[in-house]
């Protein structure tokens, strides 16, 4: 059994829609808008992967269809909020049956918890028919990034942090990872992006673009408050015997005065295209080209996450993909 890496074929993804006006007090129509585009980009008028977009209730279903192209198929499920590759469960498979993975929740650490969060991933699960193996320990989907070959890269401050699982060990945290997603090995970064309230989940900061490659982002402005994150990670990846490929960092990146985890590295890689945010800064034409270059297949298409990003995440973590059986 193993977790096939996001650049092999999909047969769904499930996309999570925002709805719910006490956790969008702001911006709430754009973030809609910023998600539907998404969607409509990877479900590729029916070309690309099938796009199941979760909606919480049926009010907020009957708004997303008034954004969403006809191939997008709306589904109902009551959630606390969007962020699907956390709270949506983590597909393994071998040559004969899949295995949705369903793990511990507990809203980052206690900092949002939200009703409907915790069985979310079961319910999407058995609506697809999959096997479900449940898992008593906490882990998101964010925190931990493959290559489909069993190699993975996470963070300490997350994966570690005792307001997660105060009494598992880096060992017994390996041999979880090995059981549930065949991972036979595991590259440790330190922190991830300062100011991410997730406490720094790995997809924001490095990404699997190839078996045993990875891309981190590079800081070109003394002011860049990452610069020396992202330097540490990579040699962590080569010392690991990871290729490293570096591209742009977005930069200091503020929302009302206040420092917000921007990252490029949050990209998604759907079957047709691979689908990076933008921030309306001096780097987003350029990681649409460093991506280009990484994913030749595919179409490259840069869409704007500033909305998005208000919520705390971007387009990596509002989806979770399915992989085809």
């Amino acid at each position: 059994m193993r977790w096939p890496a996001e650049w092999e074929p999909h047969e769904a993804v499930w996309i999570g829609f925002p709805g719910n006006p006490t956790e969008w007090p702001e911006y709430l129509a754009e973030a809609q808008q910023e998600v539907a585009a998404f969607a409509n980009i990877v479900g590729d008028q029916g070309r690309g992967e099938q796009v199941l977009l979760v909606c919480r209730n049926a009010e907020d279903g009957q708004k997303a269809q008034q954004y969403v192209d006809a191939c997008i198929k709306i589904v109902i499920h009551p959630f606390g909020d969007i962020w699907l590759r956390d709270t949506g469960p983590i597909i393994a498979k071998n040559s004969i049956q899949r295995w949705a993975q369903d793990f511990g929740f507990n809203g980052w650490g206690g900092k949002f918890d939200m009703a409907g969060d915790q069985e979310i991933g079961r319910r999407l699960a058995d609506e697809m028919g999959l096997a479900v193996t449940h898992h008593d320990w906490v882990l998101e989907g964010g925190a931990i990034d493959g290559d489909g070959q069993g190699m993975l890269i996470t963070t300490e401050q997350c994966v570690l942090n005792p307001n997660r699982n105060p009494s598992l060990t880096k060992m017994q945290f390996q041999s979880g990872l090995k059981a549930a997603l065949g991972v036979k090995s595991i590259c440790w970064f330190g922190d991830g992006l300062i100011a991410d309230h997730t406490d720094g989940h790995v997809d924001n900061l490095a990404r699997f673009v190839a078996a045993g490659t990875v891309t981190i982002a590079q800081a070109e402005d003394a002011d860049d408050p990452n610069g020396e994150i992202f330097d540490l990670a990579a040699e962590l990846a080569e010392a690991a015997e990871l290729h490293v490929l570096r591209m742009p960092s977005v930069g200091k990146y503020e929302q009302d005065g206040a420092l917000v985890p921007a990252s490029y590295l949050n990209f998604y890689i759907g079957n047709n295209q691979v689908v990076v945010p933008q921030y309306g800064t001096k780097n987003d034409g350029r990681a649409i080209e460093t991506l280009a270059s990484y994913f030749p297949s595919r179409t490259v298409i840069g869409l704007s996450s500033q909305a998005l990003l208000r919520g705390g995440g971007s387009f990596h973590c509002i989806s979770q993909q399915v992989p085809a059986s």
